[in-house]
C-alpha cells in the first residue's frame, strides 16, 4: 500500500461522479472551502460538526420537494396504482410515532441476529460467484452485486419473486424518481417512469409489495449495487488484500471503504422550520445539501484498517440520530464478506464502466480478475466454511 496506490484507487473512484452526476458533484467540489456555504435557498453543509447538527437539532420537512422522501412517495405512494394502490407513508417520509414503530420493525429484522441468518444465506452465493476467479475467467462485482442484494431483500420480505428482478425493478425506481428530485438536468417524464417501476416492483414482490417493504427493495439494492463495486475496485487500486485477509482488520477495513466511497454521498434534506446550522442562520423552507462525504473526510483521508477514522466519523455516511441508516450493520457484513471472499484471489480490475443512469454513482460493469498470487485460492476465503 502507497501514496501512490491509493491516488490511482482515487482518480478511479472520482470517475463515478463526474461521469454520472458532474454538474451536481462539480457544484459541491467548488463550494468545499467553507463548513456551510449558503446559495440562495440552498445550504450546502460539508462540516461533520455542522452535518451531524443538521440531522439531530433541526426540524426537518420529511415530504418537501427536493428530498429523499419526496423522491420515495413519487415512486411508491404517487404512482402506486397499478399495484393496487399504495397510499401508505414510506419510511422516509412518515413522521411521529408511525415512523419510529417502523424504523423499530425494520431494526429487529436488521439487527445482529437478523444479520447472522442472511449471512447464511451469501456466503454460499459468494462462494458459486467467485469460483470462475479459481479458473482464470473474471466475476463481474455489479452482476454480483445485484444478485446479491436482490436475494436479501427477497429473504427479508419473505418474497419468492426472482432476485435479479427485483434488484432491476428498484434500480428502475429509483433512477426515474431519485434523479428528478436531485439538482441537475433532469428527465422528460421521469415521474411517468417512476410510477410504472414502482408498479412493477411492488407486483414482483407480491404480498410483500406495500409502500414500506418496496422502499426497503429500493434502499438495499441501490445502495448495495453502488457500495460493493465501488469498495472492492479501491481494495483492489489500493493493494488492501493483505489488510482484508486478516480476520480482525477486516470489519475496520470494510468501515473504512465505506467512509471514502459513501455509496449515498448526498442527503437532500428540507428545513421545517426555523434555525441554524454550522452558525448560519436557516429560514424554514431552506433547502439542505448535507455533504455526507465530505463530513466523513472521504475527500482528505484515505481508507487504512490500521489507522481508522473510527465510528464517530466513518459511520456518519449512515447518518445521524433518529435519521440512521437502519442497514448500516448489514452494509458492513456484507462488504466484510465479499472482502473476505475476494482476498486470498487478490484480485485485480480488468474492466470498469460508469453507470450514467444509477440514481448513486457507482459501476456499470466493474469486472476483476484473480492477481498474480491468487489463483488457486478456491475455498480459502471466508465463505468456504458457510458453504
Amino acid at each position: 500500500m502507497s501514496t501512490a496506490s491509493h491516488a490511482r484507487a482515487r482518480r478511479r473512484d472520482r470517475r463515478v461522479y463526474l461521469r454520472s452526476h458532474p454538474v451536481l458533484f462539480g457544484l459541491i467540489a467548488a463550494t468545499r472551502g467553507r463548513p456551510v456555504r449558503r446559495l440562495g435557498r440552498t445550504l450546502l453543509v460539508h462540516d461533520p460538526e455542522a452535518y451531524r447538527e443538521a440531522l439531530t437539532r433541526l426540524p426537518l420537512d420529511r415530504t418537501a420537494a427536493g428530498t429523499t422522501g419526496a423522491a420515495a412517495r413519487t415512486a411508491l405512494r404517487d404512482g402506486g396504482g397499478g399495484a393496487g394502490g399504495v397510499h401508505e407513508g414510506v419510511l422516509f417520509d412518515q413522521e411521529g410515532g408511525g415512523h419510529r414503530a417502523d424504523r423499530r420493525g425494520l431494526a429487529g429484522s436488521l439487527g445482529s441476529a437478523g444479520v447472522e441468518d442472511l449471512r447464511s444465506l451469501w456466503r454460499p452465493l459468494l462462494v458459486r460467484r467467485l469460483a470462475p476467479l479459481d479458473r482464470g475467467g473474471e466475476v463481474d462485482l455489479v452482476d454480483l452485486a445485484r444478485e446479491l442484494s436482490g436475494s436479501v431483500v427477497c429473504a427479508l420480505l419473505g418474497s419468492g419473486a426472482d432476485p435479479r428482478a427485483v434488484a432491476g425493478a428498484a434500480a428502475e425506481a429509483a433512477a426515474a424518481s431519485v434523479r428528478s428530485h436531485l439538482p441537475g438536468p433532469r428527465r422528460p417524464h421521469a415521474e411517468a417512469a417512476a410510477a410504472r417501476a414502482a408498479d412493477r416492483l411492488c407486483l414482483l414482490l407480491g404480498p410483500a409489495g406495500e409502500a414500506l417493504p418496496a422502499m426497503v427493495a429500493v434502499a438495499a439494492v441501490n445502495t448495495t449495487v453502488a457500495a460493493l463495486p465501488r469498495a472492492v475496485a479501491w481494495c483492489a487500486d489500493a493493494g488492501l488484500w493483505q489488510q482484508a485477509a486478516d480476520e480482525a482488520l477486516r470489519p475496520v477495513l470494510a468501515d473504512e471503504l465505506l467512509r471514502v466511497t459513501a455509496a449515498s454521498p448526498l442527503l437532500p434534506r428540507v428545513a421545517a422550520a426555523d434555525g441554524a446550522v454550522g452558525g448560519c442562520p436557516v429560514r424554514g423552507g431552506d433547502r439542505l445539501l448535507l455533504v455526507a462525504r465530505h463530513a466523513a473526510g472521504a475527500h482528505r483521508h484515505d481508507p487504512d484498517a490500521l489507522r481508522p477514522a473510527g465510528p464517530a466519523v466513518d459511520r456518519l455516511v449512515f447518518g445521524v440520530g433518529p435519521h440512521a441508516c437502519p442497514g448500516a450493520r448489514l452494509a458492513r457484513a456484507q462488504l466484510a464478506d465479499v472482502l473476505g471472499a475476494l482476498a486470498p484471489y487478490r484480485p485485480v480490475v480488468t474492466r470498469a464502466r460508469v453507470d450514467r443512469g444509477a440514481a448513486l454513482p457507482g459501476w456499470r460493469v466493474l469486472t476483476v480478475r484473480a492477481g498474480a498470487r491468487g489463483a488457486g485460492a478456491r475455498g480459502a476465503g471466508v465463505c468456504g466454511a458457510g458453504a
